[in-house]
């Protein structure tokens, strides 16, 4: 009977201790660790494919070709987009998603062919930047991140795609989960970077410049603490001011040149 009762009180210990453990906090990373972390989730997939083709190829197979008339519009970026219902903040569009979380612009150069060009769409609507800032496939320079937008801008226009270049959005700090993000995106990098779009839609006249920044920023030039719960991906409310700016740009883009 003792043998019994002590077994089950070293039971009980044990049990207590650890549910006492699985109750700490995660030790928190800095935000090289959590960038660290962040490539070695993706490794494979950098490994096998590094634009991720598989994840639209099956779509783009079972869409069909644009209909008569049909004013076809791809909507071409990383986590902000991917995020984004399309169908339910633009109801009866036809608009067609094609971002994928994570992403940078030398990645997505290699999709435009597949998930932009062959799509047929008479506008690309591209917000990516983001990610180089932060360096999610490796450090990068910003003129290497230019050169990539100026890549994607060519290969649309050669196939008589209409481009809107959207500004990258702000970030903020103001919560525990926007540490790290924040640390990995400089403010000045994006400015720095919307610079270069506008500066490059004021030389080649086929472009378009999307102006989420200016809606979307503080007083203290980061991005408004309710747009966003983790200081960079838009919630329900961000994304209600991003609606109507990406609308009215793909309406102009739509018209007469």
């Amino acid at each position: 009977m003792k043998l019994f009762l002590r077994f089950q009180i070293l039971t009980l210990v044990i049990f207590l201790a650890v549910s006492a453990l699985a109750q700490q906090p995660a030790p928190t990373l800095t935000p090289d660790q959590a960038l660290q972390k962040y490539r070695d989730s993706k490794a494979a997939t950098l490994r096998d494919d590094f634009g991720e083709l598989g994840r639209y190829r099956a779509a783009n197979a079972a869409l069909r070709p644009p209909a008569p008339g049909e004013s076809r519009v791809v909507f071409f970026g990383n986590s902000i987009t991917d995020l984004w219902h399309l169908d339910e903040y633009f109801p009866g569009k036809p608009y067609i998603n094609r971002g994928i979380s994570g992403q940078t612009t030398p990645q997505m150069l290699i999709r435009f062919r597949q998930d932009v060009i062959d799509l047929h769409p008479k506008v690309v609507v591209i917000l990516t930047g983001t990610n180089d800032i932060a360096g999610n496939t490796g450090p990068m320079l910003l003129e290497d991140t230019e050169a990539n937008f100026a890549s994607m801008a060519e290969l649309a226009g050669a196939n008589n795609i209409r481009v809107v270049f959207s500004s990258l959005l702000p970030v903020h700090n103001y919560t525990p989960r926007s540490q790290s993000l924040f640390a990995g995106r400089p403010p000045e990098k994006i400015l720095e970077l919307n610079r270069w779009l506008k500066n490059y839609v004021t030389a080649h006249p086929d472009c378009l410049y999307l102006d989420y920044f200016t809606a979307m920023v503080d007083d203290k030039g980061l991005l408004k603490r309710d747009l966003a719960d983790d200081g960079l991906h838009p919630n329900l409310a961000g994304y209600k001011i991003m609606t109507p700016l990406a609308e009215a740009a793909i309406e102009k883009a739509l018209g007469p040149r």
